[in-house]
């Protein structure tokens, strides 16, 4: 009995304790990222933001919440029932299920797998397929054209992503990304992000149309669209895809602090740094890098959609296509390119 205890019953429980420690802790950082969001546009637009429920506000989540929850899931009666439920499912699902390889501090990973950037691209290119689904099932047209500009939208920006990606690959040579955090050891200058700087900007950006956030929200475009793809979502349905852009959002996040800003790695190599956790680094960096998502949000109006469409085909694609020939040239050049294992 100790036996089969120990061989089958203990690895799955510690694999099920892993995942609750990522995804209730996401899920509760989901569900405050709306209530940070609308505090921060409010401090920019000097305006309160949430203050009524719960002392600051801080309940105010949680009513919103309790609210979705209680109203009724509306399916219109034209619609294919089993794809028009799916799809805000399979939105929220790949927005959780990427987390199994994000390393939050030296070991602490759920999938210590040496594809993870692979992985990663594999899971955030998936998620088109919700939207398309969403847009699809609900048959209507509005909900169609919605789901169409997303899926070009969202195609568009995963090509200079991965190009910018490789860019970090060439330096590292390990697509295992506790070794992409490793290599990046020794202080903030030796982060990514300063010699890869114009691929950090590049990379940014499209993280925020990826994610189809504010000035690139055009999927969502209340004027022409009726809100897009999720026009016949409401009630849990609609929260679901609500949840996963805002989950899609610290995911981003989390690739942007892994790939340029160090990961859980402190910023100075000195002692008042190095005694603070990494997993505590991790979690501030996210939320520096998710405070500029919110601070794009208050600020730049909204792209018309050919605009968006030039940035990413003409600007982004030529412009990481490029960097990425100047980086393996340099590599090449001056004897730096990494070999096997994440070494120079």
């Amino acid at each position: 009995m100790a036996e089969f205890f120990q061989l089958y019953v203990a690895p799955v429980a510690w694999i099920i304790g892993g995942i609750l420690a990522i995804t209730v802790p996401l899920l509760l950082g989901v569900a405050y990222l709306t209530f940070a969001e609308r505090k921060v546009i409010g401090w920019i637009q000097l305006r309160r933001g949430p203050n009524v429920v719960g002392p600051f506000g801080l309940l105010q989540p949680i009513a919103d919440g309790l609210k979705l929850f209680l109203k009724e899931t509306v399916i219109p009666a034209s619609a294919n029932r089993i794809v028009f439920v799916l799809a805000p499912m399979i939105t929220f699902i790949l927005a959780l299920i990427a987390w199994a390889v994000i390393p939050f501090g030296e070991g602490l990973v759920l999938a210590d797998i040496n594809v993870g950037v692979l992985y990663l691209f594999a899971i955030s290119s998936l998620g088109v397929y919700g939207i398309i689904m969403a847009g699809w099932a609900s048959n209507s047209k509005y909900a169609f054209l919605g789901a169409l500009r997303s899926a070009a939208q969202m195609v568009s920006y995963e090509v200079s992503i991965g190009f910018v990606i490789i860019t970090v690959l060439l330096a590292v040579g390990s697509l295992n990304l506790s070794d992409i955090v490793m290599a990046q050891n020794g202080g903030i200058l030796h982060w990514h992000f300063l010699p890869l700087l114009p691929m950090f900007i590049v990379f940014f950006i499209s993280a925020l149309a990826e994610t189809n956030r504010a000035p690139f929200d055009l999927p969502e475009a209340e004027a022409e669209l009726v809100s897009g793809y999720n026009v016949e979502y409401s009630s849990m349905t609609f929260a679901m895809f609500f949840l996963g852009e805002y989950a899609n959002m610290i995911l981003m996040s989390g690739m942007t602090v892994v790939l340029f800003l160090g990961g859980w790695l402190p910023p100075f190599d000195m002692h008042p740094f190095t005694i603070i956790p990494g997993p505590i680094w991790f979690v501030l960096k996210i939320m520096a890098v998710l405070f500029l998502f919110l601070w794009v949000r208050a600020t730049f109006p909204r792209y018309r959609y050919d605009q968006l469409m030039r940035l990413g085909w003409k600007v982004f694609l030529p412009l990481s296509l490029v960097f990425v020939v100047l980086t393996a040239g340099f590599l090449l050049v001056f004897d730096l390119l990494p070999v096997a294992g994440g070494g120079k």
